[in-house]
């Protein structure tokens, strides 16, 4: 009988351990961790014709990515940009990325650009514009979005993780965890 409390007692205190393991590594892992997507890897150029490497080439360790599937989502990207002040502070790394089905020839992306050229005439616009040309589902599963038919806003790092993401227009308490998720350092 003895032999079998002390069997029993071994499995609870290695059972113990494992736990206490477990939490441990839970609490010394980092936020990076809980990862939402990737965003896929690619090269694409802003408006103003400055070529982007997506994701080793963003501008910041953490880098807040506007992204838009239709032009119905222009304004929801726009209220974004007001409500983080983000044309006049420059402590956010920032773009937008509107994302459209790859039409499959230079005409055709040509097309594109320019109807976005058009419709983004300040250079200031333009320096943040960088259309991607993709398959839209593709690029929504690889990223971790629910779907096209909103806009988001995402907080990405320089190995593609998505690593905060909200989506519609602005509001207060998601812009709250998009600033806490660009200004944590030490991951």
């Amino acid at each position: 009988m003895r032999t079998d409390m002390i069997r029993t007692s071994s499995y609870v205190l290695v059972w113990l351990a494992a736990i206490g393991l477990a939490v441990a590594l839970a609490v010394a892992t980092p936020n990076e961790s809980s990862v939402m997507g990737h965003m896929p890897s690619f090269t694409s150029q802003t408006l103003t014709r400055q070529p982007v490497t997506v994701p080793g080439g963003l501008p910041a360790d953490r880098t807040l990515a506007l992204i838009t599937f239709g032009r119905g989502q222009r304004a929801q990207a726009e209220s974004w940009i007001e409500g983080l002040n983000l044309n006049k502070d420059g402590s956010i790394a920032w773009m937008r990325m509107p994302v459209m089905n790859d039409p499959g020839t230079p005409t055709g992306r040509i097309a594109v650009e320019d109807r976005l050229l058009q419709h983004y005439p300040a250079d200031t616009e333009r320096a943040k514009m960088v259309p991607i040309f993709t398959n839209r589902t593709d690029f929504v599963r690889s990223a971790g979005l629910n779907g096209t038919d909103q806009g988001y806003a995402v907080v990405v790092n320089r190995r593609g993780e998505v690593l905060a993401r909200v989506e519609g227009k602005f509001d207060a308490e998601k812009a709250q965890v998009l600033r806490e998720t660009l200004q944590a350092h030490g991951l």
